[in-house]
């Protein structure tokens, strides 16, 4: 990026962390279901706990389109899906169910990552105007 202006430098990053959290939601949203329906539920056959993913499909279309009132709101509902994967990742009997913990755990500070990131470029080029 030589030669390059502060603001597309600002344009390019915001583009990656967008990138990064659609990617992230997404792969939050299957594991969610996947983890509760068919790897591991609480229950066999499935679990209720399928329904923990609810809260996040209102915000598929927000971070699609990258608003940014969306990733403020999100930023704050994705660490109930971090302290549930900590808490089942320590705490499960199952071995699958703990190693999808961490996993959980792993989507929802990186998710946490590209929405600062996404966040805090998006304010460098509006700052930059």
């Amino acid at each position: 990026m030589n030669g390059s202006s502060p603001s597309s430098s600002a344009a390019f990053w915001q583009h990656v962390w967008h990138r990064g959290a659609v990617f992230c939601l997404l792969a939050l949203i299957l594991l969610g279901g996947v983890w509760e329906l068919w790897v591991a539920p609480l229950h066999p056959g499935g679990s209720l706990l399928v329904l923990k993913v609810l809260p996040l499909l209102p915000a598929v279309p927000g971070v699609l389109r990258g608003r940014s009132t969306t990733f403020r709101w999100l930023s704050l509902l994705l660490w109930f899906y971090a302290a549930e994967g900590i808490t089942r990742a320590l705490t499960d009997p199952s071995v699958a169910s703990r190693g999808l913990g961490w996993i959980e755990l792993l989507l929802a500070l990186l998710l946490f990552v590209c929405v600062a990131g996404f966040l805090r470029a998006g304010a460098a080029r509006h700052a930059e105007r």
